[in-house]
């Protein structure tokens, strides 16, 4: 096994000179194969609807599906300005009169949801009870009372719940990190550094975004990433929230919104801390300079998600650095197998995307987190 990981890293890690860019690894595609070495199935391998498009990542959770092998056959959207641009953007898919079209459509095995986030958990357990999976937008759920409720109905139907974290799941270079980690390439996992900050674009924000009963809190909300990544990088199937705080310190014309908050975790595998922040100024040329900092016992790993403030163009670079040297990996090129895998699981029903214990696990601390957060306030 030693032999075999130590080619694994040689292979993934060699440079042509220094900090040069790599090829991608050898390792089978996941846009190519399935997780069970075969060829995935052509479109239409399963057939999934869509309830809600209140979130702009509807777009990219119809694509991980569709890339997956999904067929998209419906839509339906209480607002009529989003159900037009995702009508023109999905002309296959048929727009359904109701909620209930969908849900009682037995050819349906998949609903996706990028509903408001106070809404997403009804609506999933809802789901459920039909026969069908769900896959939601983060945060899929927004507070401790409905994650009692979706996992109650998740064991009595048996059906999947996937809270698609897509910093992690849609972020090549947390792809690449994921391998290079299972691998051994820094030793064992000590602690996890996630930055999210954000840029709020002030005008173009719905009205339920400034209502914190219906996003859930900064932590419940953009923070949700960074519990996911804590739990997927050190491996903790048990973890505890030490401390937290939120505040808003920018926005007081907003009094139900957050802007900051950090939170510190102890896991039964590693420690944790995370950032989060609508602070990006206008001067990134991207949304926020998201960074994820992977301590181990023999190296650690740099994440630079979005921007490489140094020079870099692009994002999804990556920064290794062992007991022997130090090593950039351009990591644009690498696959994204979620929706693939998601796709696989709802077929086969296995957990090759995400184990339901992991997905809840990363919202209650999530919530948790947000429950018990001390206030700051700054002096002016």
């Amino acid at each position: 096994m030693k032999s075999n990981r130590r080619k694994f890293l040689q292979h993934t890690l060699t440079t042509a000179a220094g900090l040069a860019a790599l090829p991608a690894t050898t390792l089978s595609r996941p846009s190519e194969m399935n997780t069970k070495g075969t060829i995935a199935k052509a479109a239409g391998a399963i057939r999934f609807s869509v309830i809600g498009l209140n979130h702009g990542h509807i777009y990219s959770q119809v694509e991980a599906v569709m890339r997956g092998g999904g067929e998209l056959v419906s839509f339906y959207a209480k607002e009529q300005d989003l159900g037009e641009a995702f009508a023109k953007k999905y002309p296959q898919a048929k727009a359904a009169r109701s909620e209930k079209e969908i849900l009682e459509d037995k050819s349906i095995q998949l609903v996706v949801s990028a509903s408001i986030p106070s809404d997403r958990a009804l609506l999933g357990i809802a789901v459920m009870q039909h026969g069908k999976d769900f896959m939601v937008d983060k945060p899929g759920i927004t507070t401790l009372q409905q994650l009692a409720d979706v996992r109650k109905v998740q064991q009595e139907t048996k059906r999947i719940y996937s809270i698609m974290y897509s910093e992690r799941l849609e972020n090549r270079a947390t792809i690449k990190a994921g391998e290079l980690v299972k691998a051994g390439a820094i030793g064992q996992v000590v602690q996890t550094i996630g930055l999210g900050p954000h840029r709020i674009n002030l005008k173009s924000r719905p009205e339920w975004f400034f209502d914190k009963n219906r996003y859930g809190g900064i932590l419940c909300d953009i923070g949700s990433h960074q519990f996911d990544q804590f739990l997927f990088f050190t491996g903790s199937t048990q973890a505890s929230v030490v401390a937290s705080q939120v505040g808003n310190v920018h926005y007081p014309q907003y009094p139900d919104f957050e802007d900051f908050g950090d939170v510190t975790l102890r896991g039964n595998k590693g420690s944790g801390y995370i950032r989060v922040d609508w602070f990006t100024p206008d001067g990134l040329n991207t949304w926020g300079d998201g960074r994820l900092t992977i301590l181990g016992t023999d190296g650690f790993i740099e994440l630079r998600k979005n921007v490489d403030i140094g020079g870099r163009a692009g994002g999804n670079h990556l920064f290794l650095v062992d007991q022997k040297e130090t090593r950039y990996i351009d990591c644009s090129a690498e696959p994204l197998p979620y929706g693939e895998q998601l796709v696989q699981d709802i077929l086969h029903r296995t957990e090759t995307a995400m184990s339901q214990a992991h997905c809840f696990l990363a919202t209650e601390l999530a919530l948790k987190a947000q429950q018990q957060a001390q206030r700051l306030t700054l002096q002016k």
